[in-house]
């Protein structure tokens, strides 16, 4: 016989294996609809309902899970109806004639009032009924009712009526048309009863002197208690044993069995599947050796047994199941999976209005100089000097001769006229000869000129308005997308992959003898740092800044510090820890003002801001006046001023949008000046606008330095260029601004500068709450403390952060 080649057995078996798998699929899905769809779950769900009896006469489950089929799944309901008297034709003749009549009056009762609203309410009402009606029959059938029948009578009545409620919440859970993809912890409990009230129906049947019953609980308290630890697992076991012992009062030490099992079992479910069977194993024997020795030996049995089935059981049911149960790792998975989800959606959609703003921002922009505008400047020469020759050479002798025999002369010569009259002067010599020999009424032609050039210098301003309004807007439009697309970035934030640091990091911590449970790094950019980890901590002491970020420091080569910490309140708990970049400056400032004449309002308004990019801002603005309302001009401005910075748009294109907005908010002339410093916290560069500000000063040790720009306040007009002085400030600089009341409050100087600079040089201290005390006073001095306006003076110093702790080089350079 031949041998088989090895490839085509390989690839038969592949095959096969495909088969199989397919098979299986296909088998799966047809149980699932025969059981599921079909309704025939639920045919045998009822089965066992009807059988189910508890305190020996007591049946309140057939009535109530007709009713949730009637309500959920009223196609299933004729079946669903035959199978529970089945079920209850199994246990007792007087079983299936209570649960038979009881039955009929629901349906009657609910094919009677099935167009009433708010069926939810009138169903377990029915059920009471339905309950009550039937056992009242029989028992006084049977003879006069005893107190104790009428008691039975009344509690079976409520018990229907609770139990329609729960079934109302854990059947649909067995339908997949209205499955959820999550569970709250009553649809679990709720669950749990039906499962336990299922079980009450195999009462009675028996393998060895094994109960199904107990099997099967304790089946599902394995079950539950690996997916869902120990408080799923005990409350099973509580809920099953409670139940099961309703129905048979023999069965009451169960409950302590089921729920001790289910504890135990979840506490040593890191073991696995040997540990939860251990658990169930411990707990029979515990609770058996207090019952009669010879059923010892049964619940051993059913309890063996229940493992068996447990270890039977696919891991891809415990996979399935533990998607619907909060806190375990799956269903924690499943729900990041919905905010991951949630989250792309959301940077998309920002993204996608991000790219709005930017293509209407393009639409505002013009270049500077194109062929277009030279057109357009060509254009509206020709209907200038048509406008001057309809005037002036239309009834002219000599117009055909100009304007048809010389015609590039004239032309030439009206346009260089024209361009001299645009630059605000009279022709010059030459030009104007040469035009006086050319046109015999060139006097009238240059009258002409000068009277068309007003209205040709009014439509050439509006329309240099218009096109500085839309350089506005487009620039407007180009900050709010910038905002947005960042926005958008930091939505999508990731954890990224950064294997030599990580390696480093968990090498370093380990040799310090740090439990590191969990390490995130998102971001690695230098001074843009951003590290999350999980540590263990038996007493924790500061670890995370004394330790932890002075190894960061020395591993990224950069200063990092603590963002974050959560420190758990246990030994050994787990400690949240967040750590980012530190500033490599620091600001520390003082201000001093007053207002004019000593009163309380002062028209000045002053404000520091920390901005989220690691910028520092300093700002002064002085409202045109003095008293409440200078004031309240002055803290718009800035207010307007920080909630636009503080949502990530440029400074120029903040101070235009705040111009534009005093400037149309009112008629009223209502005007600010405004001195802003934003001081970049990573390289000390600072960048100053000033819009009708008074200079600034820089003082580097003995040197100072001015700083000015020429704006005209904010408000007076719409359209305006913001100038930007940019400084490279350094370590112990110190930088003092003020309002107009300070540069120009001193009496009797000549020159301001050079006495405010003499004032700051000659100052013997650098803390700057001093030297803005002493700066305000010097000048109020001057005036023999007669304070002639509001005066502001803010002075900042910027230092070196110097970090607390040390870098701590654990790592080592040869592991780099």
């Amino acid at each position: 016989m031949m041998d088989s080649i090895p490839g085509v057995e390989a690839k038969s078996l592949r095959k096969g294996a495909k088969s199989m798998h397919k098979l299986r699929r296909k088998v799966s899905s047809a149980s699932k609809t025969i059981l599921l769809e079909k309704g025939w779950l639920f045919v045998m769900v009822g089965f066992l309902l009807g059988r189910a009896v508890i305190l020996s006469v007591v049946s309140p489950f057939a009535v109530a899970f007709l009713a949730t089929i009637w309500f959920a799944h009223k196609e299933n309901t004729f079946k669903v109806m035959l199978a529970i008297i089945a079920g209850a034709l199994s246990f007792s003749g007087t079983q299936g004639l209570f649960v038979s009549l009881a039955m009929i009056t629901f349906v009657f009762l609910a094919g009677l009032f099935k167009k009433v609203n708010n069926q939810q309410i009138a169903i377990p009402l029915f059920v009471f009924l339905s309950t009550i009606a039937p056992r009242l029959f029989l028992y006084s059938i049977a003879g006069q009712l005893s107190s104790y029948e009428w008691m039975l009578l009344i509690v079976e009545g409520v018990l229907g009526t609770v139990l329609v409620l729960i079934f109302m919440q854990s059947i649909p859970l067995l339908s997949p048309k209205k499955y959820k993809p999550t569970l709250k912890n009553e649809e679990i409990v709720c669950m749990i009863i039906l499962i336990a009230s299922i079980l009450t129906g195999t009462i009675g049947w028996e393998v060895y002197d094994a109960s199904f019953e107990q099997i099967f609980s304790r089946y599902f308290v394995l079950i539950l208690a690996f997916v869902g630890g120990s408080a799923v697992g005990s409350t099973v076991g509580v809920v099953a044993g409670l139940i099961l012992s309703l129905a048979n009062v023999a069965n009451l030490y169960q409950m302590s069995l089921l729920a001790f099992s289910g504890l135990l079992g979840g506490l040593l479910k890191e073991g696995k599947k040997t540990g939860v069977s251990v658990g169930l194993l411990v707990g029979t024997f515990l609770v058996g050796i207090y019952g009669d020795a010879s059923s010892l030996v049964p619940s051993l049995i059913e309890s063996t047994t229940a493992i068996v089935l447990f270890f039977l059981t696919p891991a891809s049911w415990f996979k399935r199941l533990s998607r619907y149960i909060p806190g375990t790792e799956e269903y924690t998975n499943e729900q990041e999976q919905y905010l991951q989800k949630v989250r792309n959606v959301t940077a998309k959609r920002v993204e996608q209005f991000s790219d709005v703003f930017e293509a209407l921002s393009k639409s505002f922009t013009n270049a500077q100089e194109t062929p277009q505008e030279d057109m357009d400047r060509k254009r509206e020469t020709d209907f200038f000097l048509s406008q001057v020759t309809e005037k002036t050479c239309q009834g002219c002798f000599m117009k055909n001769k100009c304007w048809q025999q010389q015609f590039d002369k004239t032309y030439s010569l009206m346009e260089n006229l024209k361009d001299e009259l645009e630059e605000g002067k009279e022709p010059n010599r030459k030009l104007h000869r040469d035009f006086a020999n050319h046109c015999v009424k060139s006097k009238k032609v240059i009258d002409a000129m000068q009277e068309e050039m007003s209205f040709f210098e009014a439509n050439q301003k509006l329309k240099k308005q218009v096109m500085e309004s839309k350089r506005f807007v487009a620039d407007q439009l180009q900050g709010v997308s910038d905002v947005m697309d960042n926005f958008a970035k930091e939505i999508l934030k990731e954890r990224q992959q950064h294997e030599n640091q990580e390696i480093q990091i968990v090498h370093a911590l380990k040799q310090m003898g740090i439990d590191l449970d969990k390490l995130d790094i998102f971001r690695l950019d230098k001074g843009n740092v951003d590290i999350e980890m999980t540590v263990s901590f038996y007493d924790y002491h500061g670890e995370a800044a004394k330790l932890i970020a002075p190894v960061l420091s020395d591993i990224l080569n950069e200063m990092i510090i603590v963002k974050q910490e959560e420190i758990s309140p246990f030994p050994n708990g787990l400690c949240y820890l967040a750590f980012g970049s530190a500033k490599e400056f620091v600001i520390e400032t003082g201000v001093a003002n007053a207002a004019k004449g000593g009163g309380l309002i002062s028209g000045d308004s002053f404000t520091t801001i920390e901005l989220g990019t690691g910028k520092y801002a300093m700002a002064i603005s002085d409202g045109m006046g003095n008293g409440k309302r200078a004031h309240e001009e002055s803290d718009e401005t800035l207010r307007l001023l920080q909630q636009i910075l503080q949502t990530g748009i440029q400074e120029k294109v903040a101070i235009k949008s705040i111009n534009s907005i005093l400037s149309l908010r009112s008629t009223d002339e209502m005007y600010a000046t405004l001195d802003l410093a934003v001081i970049n916290l990573h390289n000390a560069f600072v960048s100053f606008l000033k819009i009708g500000s008074t200079p600034s000063f820089i003082k580097r040790g003995q040197e100072m330095r001015k700083i000015e720009a020429s704006n005209l306040p904010m408000g007076i007009i719409q359209e305006f260029d913001v100038d930007i002085v940019s400084e490279q400030l350094m370590a112990e600089d110190i930088l003092i601004m003020m309002s107009d009341g300070i540069f120009d409050g001193p009496k009797h100087v000549e020159n301001t500068d050079i006495w405010l600079k003499r004032k700051i040089r000659d100052m013997h201290t650098d803390d700057p709450q001093e030297m803005a005390d002493l700066l305000l006073e010097e000048v109020v001095r001057t005036r023999s403390g007669a304070i002639e306006d509001d005066m502001t003076v803010m002075v900042a110093k910027i230092k070196k952060n110097t970090p607390k702790w040390a870098s701590i080089p654990v790592y080592g350079k040869e592991a780099q």
